[in-house]
């Protein structure tokens, strides 16, 4: 994206999540809770199926900041898991992340003002992230 002015919409970017995505963040990160793969395990502790893993939703995060700012440096990622995002074992859950440009910093970073959800829910409470662009 060439213009980062402030109180600029960033385009919406969605990401299809699949339990494929969840086994390879499993062995990546070394997070092999069974929530993240095990249909019977997740809905036995009480949860509605498959969840994705929270940090991989917050990449995701990270994902679309870099890709709106031409591969700027993320410095910082953060919300709070409002909501799992559950991922069918067929198909993919798709987890949509849109934003605004935020106001820069004196020492010249970029905050983004962002907004998570899937189907319409949101699954990440204020989320944002700030980058050196």
């Amino acid at each position: 994206m060439s213009e980062l002015t402030s109180g600029t919409a960033l385009p919406t970017i969605t990401f299809d999540v699949t339990r494929a995505d969840l086994v390879a963040y499993a062995h990546a990160s070394g997070d092999h809770n069974p929530i993240h793969q095990d249909e019977e395990v997740a809905l036995a502790v009480g949860l509605p199926g498959v969840i994705a893993h929270g940090m991989y939703t917050l990449a995701l995060v990270g994902r679309a900041a870099a890709e709106w700012t031409g591969g700027a440096e993320v410095v910082e990622i953060g919300a709070k898991f409002t909501q799992p995002v559950v991922v069918p074992a067929e198909g993919a859950a798709q987890v949509t992340v849109a934003g605004t440009v935020g106001d820069r910093t004196e020492d010249g970073l970029l905050k983004l003002a962002l907004e998570v959800t899937v189907d319409g829910t949101k699954v990440l409470g204020a989320p944002r992230a700030t980058v050196r662009a």
